[in-house]
């Protein structure tokens, strides 16, 4: 069942001010001046050294088909109703970072460490990961790079959303040497585009962050599953919106949107006039009926007055699956037939909408609330290749947030490239100092569902875990 969550802006104005109070505190109770690492991390030390997850790494990964891109297995959402407030006070924590002169460079040379090297450049390493305790305090010393070492540069890899190989190559380096002032300015950027949000959640939402590329199904607080998935390219950028999913597709058609028909299908079908029929699309007029293709002017300038659509099957764009979520910018989730993109690190190769890894999955969970709609009954459906539309029981809030900088409830702080360049934009939540002024801005963050019975709203402080 659902349950109305509304966080009011004094609770959140509290939360954030209460926040800053407890950073506040840590400073004057000496910590800081003593040397002491800000509390980056859940955990006073960084996970033991594991194997790598991936199948590159993996002794026997020629066997294995093109590895899986990393996704956490952390059952924390990144974004539920306390993000605002951590964020906040991650602010903080970087503002006496900054204050304090930042981290070191490390140099070029420093992205051939590897496990096992004694090296000056480890010993700098060390300091580095020691200051956003990435690496525990009483390890900052030395220069050989043994398992504390390799246990911590995983943990700073996870973190910013890098292969966990817990070797430094030219990627993890650079994200070492990002300056502390331009993580702030991450953190204000994310807090910004966040709280001009209009967020709404219930027990099971569903939360796509564009520049980390996966998407997280959220259950009763914590994650029921987080998915690989391909967004937008850099000039076709997946916007950021907050709708309900209403209904799944399954072996859907494809309506073909009119930039793409604009910039791909009219250019195709000038080069090769087969192109249209060959990928079992139908030009339709304005009633719906088919239309010759050999009686349209494919190299005309004009507008174009027919629309195109693709047939179910094995060739569809959308694959067997499509999770429908009406928004102003006709984007939605679903399958593809370019499963290649999901083993990439880069991802986002897509026209605007949300391509999902295991999209059979994703619908199974989706429709948990509707009777006879399992997992067995889905494959059923989509192996007859006929159209059928399943509208949900109850629908589910999603939400496409674009967060370069945010932390979850264990108190990790994360970081991701900024792909689209949203962070270029003026920020309004300028540092850590003028937290009331966000909080006052957070004004929108509102948190509510279809049921409208209230439920009770706790304060958790980013520190209660410390």
């Amino acid at each position: 069942m659902t349950h109305a969550i509304r966080l009011v802006p004094s609770i959140l104005l509290a939360a954030v001010i209460l926040a800053g109070q407890m950073f506040a505190g840590r400073i004057l109770a000496g910590q800081i001046l003593a040397g002491e690492a800000f509390a980056q991390t859940a955990a006073p030390t960084p996970p033991k050294a594991k194997p790598p997850t991936s199948a590159a790494a993996s002794p026997s990964a020629a066997a294995k088909p093109a590895r899986r891109a990393l996704v956490s297995t952390s059952p924390n959402p990144t974004v539920d109703e306390n993000t605002v407030q951590r964020i906040s006070a991650a602010m903080l924590s970087y503002s006496v970072l900054e204050v304090q002169g930042g981290w070191p460079t490390l140099p070029a040379n420093a992205a051939k460490l590897v496990p096992g090297v004694k090296s000056p450049d480890v010993a700098l390493l060390r300091q580095r990961l020691s200051i956003t305790e990435d690496l525990p305090a009483d390890k900052a010393e030395g220069d050989v790079y043994d398992d504390d070492v390799v246990a911590a540069v995983k943990f700073f890899q996870g973190r910013h959303g890098l292969e966990e190989t817990g070797a430094v190559g030219p990627k993890t380096l650079t994200a070492l040497n990002v300056p502390v002032g331009k993580r702030l300015h991450q953190l204000g950027a994310s807090l910004d585009r966040l709280a001009a949000m209009d967020l709404t959640f219930g027990q099971r939402y569903v939360v796509v962050n564009l520049p980390a590329a996966f998407a997280e199904t959220v259950e009763g607080d914590k994650v029921a599953h987080r998915y690989v998935v391909v967004v937008g390219k850099t000039d076709r950028a997946s916007p950021t919106l907050t709708t309900f999913i209403t209904t799944v597709n399954l072996n859907p058609t494809w309506t073909v949107p009119l930039s793409i028909m604009k910039k791909d299908i009219i250019t195709k079908m000038r080069k090769d006039p087969a192109y249209v029929e060959r990928m079992h699309m139908r030009v339709l007029d304005g009633q719906g009926r088919e239309i010759d293709t050999r009686s349209i002017d494919w190299n005309s300038d004009h507008a174009p007055n027919f629309t195109i659509r693709q047939d179910s099957g094995n060739w569809n764009a959308l694959g067997s699956v499509r999770i429908d979520m009406p928004n102003p910018y006709s984007v939605y989730m679903h399958d593809t037939t370019h499963k290649e993109f999901f083993s990439a690190d880069y991802r986002f190769q897509s026209s605007g909408c949300t391509r999902v890894e295991d999209p059979r999955a994703l619908a199974t969970w989706v429709l948990a609330d509707n009777p006879g709609w399992g997992r067995r009954e889905i494959d059923a459906a989509i192996a007859k290749g006929e159209r059928t539309d399943v509208r949900l029981t109850h629908k589910i809030p999603v939400a496409w947030v674009y967060l370069t900088g945010w932390a979850t409830r264990d108190n990790i702080i994360h970081f991701r490239d900024d792909v689209y360049g949203l962070d270029d934009k003026p920020v309004v939540v300028a540092d850590a100092r003028k937290q009331v002024a966000s909080a006052a801005r957070a004004n929108g963050f509102i948190l509510q569902s279809a049921d409208t019975r209230p439920a009770e709203v706790k304060q958790v402080s980013y520190l209660d875990s410390q």
